[in-house]
Formats: structure tokens, sequence, C-alpha cells
């Protein structure tokens, strides 16, 4: 049996492609002999400083804890059509993005997602610069009384503003966004709240966006799966575990990056 040399046998494929006019190679498969070729490129269009989940599959998928961030450009291996109708890309083995998330990375909306990435990051860094130099106390906040009332998880919510954002993170050292929900409401109001957005996003009872009231949850993305989490505290105000850059900021609700939903976990 003749024994090929990886490098040639990647080579060899390429230059057939290329006579046959397909001159995009994303991946080469030795042992299988299958070539993948990227149909096209897209762009990220989504918030700056935030970025969309990949999944494992296209139908039923798992997240697999790594997120397309917003302007990022991927080659898309193929196209499908979930069973809700959906579209997704494959941007890997086992990676998957929707689709409604992207814009032709050809395109002229596609160049102003850079531009307006670069100003929206520069923007939110002068404007949490001074919240990063106030002090912080990374001690646990036990003297905040467990009143169960909304006051009291504004209050503690308050307290970790200008505190780290770390990935995993559900106590006043470094938070990720339910960390933080979770750590408020059990330390402020004795609630036991669960540790993912995916579960949070199932606490409580649902309510409209029109009629928050301070304490209540605020979500971000699909109904089902929603990326991001933060505390309503009042006059069209949340508090979250924003980005590592940012750490635990608070921010007006804007038509930007407006919630899609919200639950009412205290009585």
């Amino acid at each position: 049996m003749w024994k090929f040399n990886n490098k040639f046998v990647k080579a060899a494929a390429a230059a057939t492609l290329t006579v046959t006019g397909v001159t995009a190679v994303h991946e080469f498969n030795a042992q299988s002999g299958h070539v993948q070729a990227a149909t096209m490129s897209v762009k990220i269009n989504y918030v700056p400083g935030y970025g969309i989940n990949i999944w494992d599959n296209f139908n039923h998928g798992h997240f697999t804890g790594v997120r397309a961030a917003h302007g990022t450009t991927y080659q898309v291996l193929d196209t499908q059509i979930d069973k809700k109708g959906r579209t997704w890309y494959s941007i890997g083995e086992n990676q998957w993005i929707l689709a409604k998330y992207t814009v032709n990375a050809n395109s002229i909306v596609a160049k102003r997602v850079k531009t307006k990435k670069v100003k929206k990051i520069k923007k939110a860094k002068t404007a949490t610069s001074a919240v990063s130099q106030a002090p912080t106390n990374h001690q646990d906040d036990k003297a905040t009384p467990s009143t169960g009332d909304a006051s009291a998880v504004v209050a503690l919510a308050s307290k970790q503003v200008g505190k780290n954002y770390v990935w995993g993170g559900s106590t006043p050292s470094g938070f990720d966004c339910s960390g933080l929900i979770q750590y408020v409401y059990k330390k402020a109001a004795g609630v036991d709240v669960s540790r993912t957005t995916y579960s949070q996003v199932n606490q409580g009872k649902k309510i409209s966006l029109s009629n928050l009231q301070p304490g209540d949850l605020l979500l971000w993305g699909s109904a089902n799966a929603p990326y991001h989490v933060g505390i309503y505290v009042g006059n069209n105000q949340y508090i979250h575990a924003a980005t590592p850059s940012q750490g635990v900021i608070k921010q007006s609700i804007s038509s930007y990056f407006y919630p899609s939903a919200a639950r009412r976990v205290l009585n």
C-alpha cells in the first residue's frame, strides 16, 4: 500500500479544487479523503462587547461553552434549517451558530459592524473608568439583612458595583452574570436561585418589560436559552456583571441593548 505524505495530500487536494473552480479549502481529512469547502464568509453582528453562543448541533444542540464575539468573521462550511425553521451555519466540527446574528462579511453592513464595535467599546471603557477606580470590598457582605424584600436585593447588588468579572464566579471576589444573581438573592432575600441563565429564565413568574419593579430579573437572548442576566434596580437602570473589561456595573436600559424577558422571583 502506498503511504502518502500528509502535506503532499493536502496540496494535491487544494490544486484539484482550484482546477474545478473551488478555491476556498477549509479542512482536509487525509484519512477519509473528505474536503470541506467554505461556502461563504459571515461576520457576527450582535452587540459590541458580547457574543453569540456556539452550539454542538443545529437541532436540540448543547452550548459548547464558547461564544462567537461580535465583529468576528467565520467561514461557513454548511447551512441547515432546524425544526423551528431557523437557519444555522456550521463554522467548524460540531460548531453551529444562528444565521440571524450574522451578516455577509463582504457586505456594506459588515463594514459598519467593525466601526460600531470600536466606538462602543471605547465609550464603555470611558463610562466605567470611574467605577473601576472605586474601592472594592471582597469580603462576604454578611451584614446585609435577609429581609426578602426588593430594597435589600437592590442594596446588596449596588454594593457589588465595581467588582471583577470572573467566569464561573459567584462570590464578591468575582462574578459572572448568573453568579451575581445567585449570590445577591441568596444573601439579601434568602431566595435560592439556580446557577445558570438557562435555568434562571424559569425562576419565579414571567412579567412584562413594561411592568418592571426593583428586584426583577432582566434577561437577554432567546426565551429558552438566554445568554445574559441582570437585576433591575429602578429608574430604568439595572446592575449586571457585564464583561471581563467592565466588571459589575450599573447601566440604563436602552433600545440598543434591550432585554428580551423579565422574571419576578420576589413576592
